[in-house]
């Protein structure tokens, strides 16, 4: 980044020849920075009329479309703070979104939002404008983005200008992306990983396509059509692509790497996708709360891992049982420390027990192993107790997932009497397949202790858009409680 105390995604790749470049496209049209920075400057100047300052926070629900990256770039320029609020979300979790957050304004095009707070509506006209803007106050807020929800109301994670500029140069280093790059965003960009890629994209200069909403025709096209040479995957994108039957009819040579984030890698999918296209994977490891942890190399990435930690990210593994520090190859929590960690949480009270001296607690299990690679087993609230056993789903899915039958799964455990819980498994097939086939092709596999207690065959799994399991929500539509 030419400097460090620029709003993320403002300080651009600092050739002269990138200003009038298009950086951004969306459908039939391509914006370059100018008009992008121009566009940013005009809705900066309606903000402060509307009496936005440096500091303030406002709230931006939107789905997705340019004017999204330029009412982020418009909040920056003020010195302003915006808060991220999913276009998916209903109105009960947006209300929920602006009490924990108290934006002084709103933008975006949710009919909800307008509802909720005064709104400027994105599709109204907003003249170019022109003019510099100073420099943020590098402790200042910069983005408030809402963790993933898995258990509970979400919570509000809070990067400061310095913070998220810190995030924003080691994704640039993990990703190894120049000017020469070029992108595409098919997920929503109000979760990290989608504004992380759109602030990075344009800090280098590199080209990047925005779509209305993931369609995986469009997308594949797009790779070829666009010559796209780095494609991001999270775990339904990757499953998708997997199970396309016409895969091998689009060009995809043009691809460096796709990075598989959000979850750890299933390796029957991504090899399966190596095998029918040829393109490898680049797994990584982030969160929202410090959004790069861990990458794998461009070259020699191997699917068992998230990689090594990146420069300037500590980690460190901690005992289950003493909270303590563990050597190399011992399961134990991920912790985290680096200057991209956020700097805590809405509600506040929220951030009790988040860190311990300095280390932020991620809830992720996992090890380092002798020579530096991170292996993620789980989550700490997610592993299954059985018979005294840490057990964790994520294992247990990778097998399933390797079942010709299986199109999707998930696994979660259930109280049991006798083992303390038991391990139940959600399943989408693919073709017909019976729950006594499924327990035997695990049991195979794995220890005794691991084995399946119940099948469930169910016609979806529902996942967050990152990817993530709603592990809660299978639970509650097919656990079984102690009393049964």
């Amino acid at each position: 980044m030419s400097n460090s105390n620029n709003p993320p995604g403002a300080a651009v790749a600092t050739a002269d020849a990138s200003v009038s470049t298009p950086v951004l496209a969306f459908e039939d049209r391509e914006f370059t920075l100018a008009e992008v920075d121009a566009m940013a400057a005009g809705l900066a100047a309606t903000l402060a009329q509307a009496g936005v300052g440096a500091g303030d926070r406002v709230a931006l629900m939107s789905s997705n479309r340019p004017e999204f990256v330029v009412a982020v770039r418009a909040i920056w320029r003020l010195g302003a703070a915006v808060v991220l609020i999913s276009p998916a979300w209903k109105r009960d979790e947006v209300a929920h979104a602006l009490a924990v957050t108290a934006p002084v304004y709103a933008v975006g095009d949710s009919p909800v939002l307008g509802e909720l707070a005064p709104m400027l509506h994105l599709d109204d006209p907003v003249a170019p404008g022109t003019g510099s803007h100073p420099e943020p106050d590098p402790a200042g807020e910069a983005v408030l983005v809402f963790s993933s929800g898995t258990t509970g109301m979400p919570k509000a994670v809070r990067h400061t200008h310095a913070s998220f500029a810190a995030a924003v140069a080691h994704w640039k280093a993990a990703l190894d992306l120049t000017g020469a790059d070029r992108m595409q965003i098919v997920t929503p960009p109000s979760h990290i990983l989608g504004l992380l890629n759109i602030a990075t994209a344009l800090d280098c200069g590199a080209w990047i396509r925005l779509h209305r909403r993931f369609d995986l025709d469009a997308m594949l096209h797009h790779i070829q059509a666009d010559r796209i040479t780095v494609e991001m995957a999270v775990a339904p994108i990757a499953l998708a692509i997997a199970s396309h039957p016409d895969l091998e009819s689009y060009d995809l040579s043009s691809l460096r790497y796709i990075m598989w984030g959000a979850t750890p890698v299933t390796p029957s999918v991504a090899e399966r996708v190596t095998a029918r296209t040829g393109v490898g994977w680049m797994p990584a490891y982030g969160a929202s709360e410090l959004p790069v942890i861990a990458c794998n190399p461009i070259d020699g990435a191997r699917l068992d891992s998230v990689g090594k930690p990146v420069p300037g990210v500590e980690v460190r593994i901690t005992s289950l049982d003493t909270g303590e520090p563990v050597g190399n190859g011992e399961v134990g929590e991920i912790q985290t420390r680096s200057a991209s960690l956020m700097a805590g949480y809405l509600p506040e009270d929220a951030t009790t027990g988040a860190f311990v001296d300095g280390w932020y607690r991620t809830g992720d299990v996992g090890y380092l192993d002798a020579d530096g690679w991170l292996r993620i087993t789980d989550r700490l609230k997610e592993m299954i107790k059985v018979k005294g056993f840490q057990v964790a789903p994520a294992e247990i899915e990778a097998v399933l997932h390797g079942h010709p039958d299986v199109a999707d799964c998930a696994v979660f455990g259930e109280p049991d009497p006798i083992s303390g819980e038991a391990v139940v498994a959600a399943v989408l097939t693919a073709n017909p397949v019976t729950a006594q086939a499924l327990t035997e092709y695990v049991g195979e596999r794995l220890a005794t202790y691991k084995r399946l207690a119940r099948v469930v065959f169910v016609s979806e799994i529902p996942r967050l858009p990152s990817g993530k399991v709603l592990r809660r929500e299978l639970k509650e539509r097919h656990g079984r409680t102690s009393d049964e």
